[in-house]
């Protein structure tokens, strides 16, 4: 008995508990209240019918230059062909009056149907046409959403994987990057979609109103009245749903984020062996409980704006047939002509019911896709200019295949938002063959000095020249195709072992069966051909078990098949940044001796922490805070006494011998 009450008093703490997370979103995450691009809520809180009126004709305009470009000949045929149905609508509607008119008229009643039947046959005629080429309008539409989707796709990331690397380090840019991503891409076939499905309820709609008004002027205003109400509940609500999106777009991307912890294999084992379970879940369900209570009071709010528009709707409708009964009560309109107005406005409605759902999604849906054109068009302005195809006005300064020199000259670069410099005016050369040696505590500038002196970063003042050729006046391609980099965070590229080695040198390499020479020279020099030895399909075996005859890597496998990719790159600039992090004492020992080998007139720029591999190096820079505080080779950084000798000793004494130079004996004796 105690212990089942023990158990309900838990349980109901902590449902307590849990209600009282759920209750105060906001205080736990005040950040989510105060966004930048929350600036949009004002302006977007004032949209009413007259804004969607002005604004619509703009998005319909840009998914019709969209549509275009993804197939000519598809829109042309959608829109033509909803036109044409169009026509036939009117058609059928006035082909009715002559059927009401037989079958309503004196006389007998197989004469009167006898009369009507050429009216019949047209109506008939008219109802098949339209049909058909309503469908042939929907397939022709169904085949533009694919070539859309495939249009808008390839920009995005077309301009992401152009941009400056800095800008993936830049929040906002990635807040962008997630709206333009989650919805504004997939709203680009949609955007669309809605377009043409605006022009076949406007189609519709001017043929049932054209109808209408040619059958006595007066009906005509009365069925436009309807579209009133509807329209109103549908705006509200689009504009409702928008709000709600950019208010929960970073809690779906910390969502996004948690989930990956707890499911992805990676983290697996850290979370059961540090107890984080419970943490993470508690994170995420923080995020969920807020996204839930949003998303309720989105759901309510609607509610009551689409029961206030139908029952304004119904309203409506009510007088326009009231309407209609008292002029063929006053006689203004004859009885055949009055049957005619009934599948008029019966016609209109269901056509003025489409295009006001259509304009709502479609407005909703160019609220999303303008977000992607925004994201974008800046993300293209955050393209170097010297990355832009040929033609442009920017200057292109080719590179040679070789370089004699590379000098970085008082560079200085700043990370987005961050408060202080990584890179604080920065001095250094690397010259054709040589080993360089980039040292340094955590924090001290090293990656960012090789990202920079690579060409993924433009730094904010100096330069990088190669040879006498400053990096800001050549396209960053053609620096890219002249380094090679051995990095300590390096991706598992769920392909096969050749494509890991050889997907840095195009299609033609990675894509063959082949065994080439230079790709297995390159496997040798890094011990990658031991690891694939071991592997059952050879070159050929798919390096991820989440697909049926994966295999999965060690650490240490995994970095000799970066190192590999790395020495197929046969680059004239060598990059290699904690190249031995992962592996054992005798394989870091072999890979610097390869990565000598290998290096034979090439210039190999070496970023480590383990300092008694970079004792051969031809100089050694010791960074500290962005800046070089130390220069030299080996023999005279140790005399000198400074951080450099202060690093190598705290490393040798870990050997168990405080003497660095006997320590340094005994490396060089290995």
């Amino acid at each position: 008995m105690g212990t089942r009450r023990r158990s309900s008093r838990r349980f109901r703490l902590r449902r307590a508990d849990r209600r009282r997370r759920e209750a105060r979103p906001a205080p736990d995450l005040p950040e989510l209240t105060a966004h930048t691009w929350h600036a949009k809520d004002g302006e977007l809180a004032e949209t009413g019918l007259g804004t969607v009126a002005r604004r619509l004709p703009a998005v319909i305009v840009q998914a019709a230059r969209l549509a275009w470009r993804a197939s000519p000949a598809d829109t042309v045929a959608t829109v033509s062909l909803n036109l044409l149905a169009g026509i036939f609508t009117a058609f059928w509607l006035l082909a009715t009056t002559g059927v009401l008119t037989a079958l309503f008229s004196a006389g007998p009643t197989p004469d009167r149907v006898r009369d009507a039947l050429p009216s019949l046959a047209l109506v008939a005629s008219a109802v098949a046409l339209r049909a058909g080429l309503q469908a042939c309008a929907g397939w022709s539409q169904s085949r533009l959403e694919p070539q859309v989707r495939r249009l808008a796709e390839l920009r995005l990331y077309e301009a992401t994987t152009s941009v400056h690397l800095a800008a993936l380090d830049d929040s906002d840019f990635l807040d962008e990057l997630q709206r333009a991503q989650t919805r504004g891409m997939v709203s680009a076939p949609r955007v669309v979609q809605q377009a043409v499905d605006v022009l076949t309820g406007a189609v519709g709609m001017v043929a049932a109103a054209g109808t209408l008004g040619v059958l006595h002027p007066l009906l005509l205003p009365l069925l436009l009245l309807t579209a009133v109400p509807e329209g109103w509940a549908s705006v509200r609500s689009a504009r409702m749903q928008y709000l709600t999106m950019l208010t929960l777009v970073e809690v779906a991307r910390r969502k996004w984020i948690l989930s990956d912890l707890m499911v992805e294999r990676e983290h697996a084992a850290e979370v059961r062996s540090f107890t984080m379970r419970t943490f993470l879940l508690d994170q995420y369900d923080r995020q969920a409980a807020h996204q839930r209570t949003v998303e309720l009071d989105l759901a309510r709010r609607q509610t009551i704006a689409r029961v206030t528009g139908d029952m304004l709707k119904g309203v409506a409708t009510a007088a326009v047939y009231i309407a209609l009964g008292l002029m063929l009560w006053k006689g203004a309109v004859p009885l055949a002509v009055a049957g005619t107005a009934v599948l008029a406005i019966r016609s209109g409605q269901s056509s003025l019911a489409s295009l006001v759902f259509a304009v709502n999604q479609c407005y909703e849906e160019g609220l999303y896709f303008g977000d992607y054109l925004s994201f974008c068009a800046k993300a293209e302005k955050r393209i170097p200019r010297r990355a832009l195809p040929p033609g442009d006005t920017a200057p292109h300064i080719p590179l040679g295949d070789h370089f004699g020199c590379i000098r970085v000259r008082d560079v200085t670069f700043t990370y987005p938002g961050a408060d202080t410099p990584s890179l604080n005016g920065i001095s250094l050369e690397l010259r054709k063959g040589e080993v360089v040696a980039l040292v340094g505590e955590n924090g001290s500038g090293k990656t960012t000095l090789a990202k920079v002196m690579a060409g993924l970063y433009d730094p904010d003042a100096g330069e990088v020249f190669w040879d006498d050729v400053p990096l800001t006046k050549v396209a960053p391609d053609d620096v890219w195709e002249r380094v090679a980099v051995i990095a300590q965070k390096y991706t598992h590229w769920p392909m096969t072992a050749r494509q890991n080695i050889t997907m840095g040198r195009g299609r033609e390499h990675a894509e063959t069966d082949g065994e080439d020479p230079a790709m297995l020279a390159a496997a040798r020099a890094a011990g990658a051909d031991e690891v694939v030895g071991g592997l059952a399909r050879g070159y050929g075996t798919l390096l991820d078990r989440r697909f049926k005859g994966g295999a999965e890597l060690s650490g240490g496998q995994w970095q000799r098949l970066a190192v590999a990719r790395g020495f197929f790159r046969d680059a004239p600039l060598l990059i290699c940044d904690e190249p031995t992090a992962a592996l054992d004492a005798r394989a870091e020992h072999q890979l610097f001796e390869r990565i000598r080998t290998h290096a034979d007139g090439r210039t190999v720029l070496l970023i480590t922490h383990r300092l008694a591999s970079v004792r051969y190096a031809d100089r050694i820079y010791v960074l500290e805070h962005g800046t070089v505080i130390e220069e030299g080779d080996h023999a005279s950084l140790m005399a000198r006494g400074g951080l450099y000798a202060d690093l190598y000793s705290l490393q040798a004494a870990a050997y168990g011998n405080g003497d660095a130079h006997t320590q340094a004996g005994r490396t060089r004796a290995d």
